[in-house]
């Protein structure tokens, strides 16, 4: 079984980011690799590939079945005259 190779990140100064942003959005959602963005060399942000969908269809519901409640899940939890706020 061998790894996947991992994609190379790219590096890009913020001020060729705001000359070809659609550009290099476009670039990230086709290759899938994320983008680096650059201030003076240093990393202030990175945009990266959206992720899968989810079939929400299948998402909803999925657990129907699964849990079980078990007592009150109304009531509060401790008896109120514990509260020295709420005694008289």
């Amino acid at each position: 079984m061998s790894a996947k190779p991992k994609k190379r990140t790219r590096e890009v100064p913020i001020s060729e980011f705001k000359a070809k942003c659609l550009s290099l959005v476009d670039q990230v959602n086709k290759t899938k690799t994320p983008l680096v963005i650059t201030k003076r060399g240093t990393p202030v942000a990175e945009l990266i590939p959206v992720s899968p969908e989810i079939d929400r269809k299948k998402w909803l519901g999925s657990m129907t079945g699964i849990l079980k409640i078990k007592g009150d899940i109304v009531s509060p939890v401790i008896d109120l005259d514990d509260f020295e706020a709420l005694r008289d």
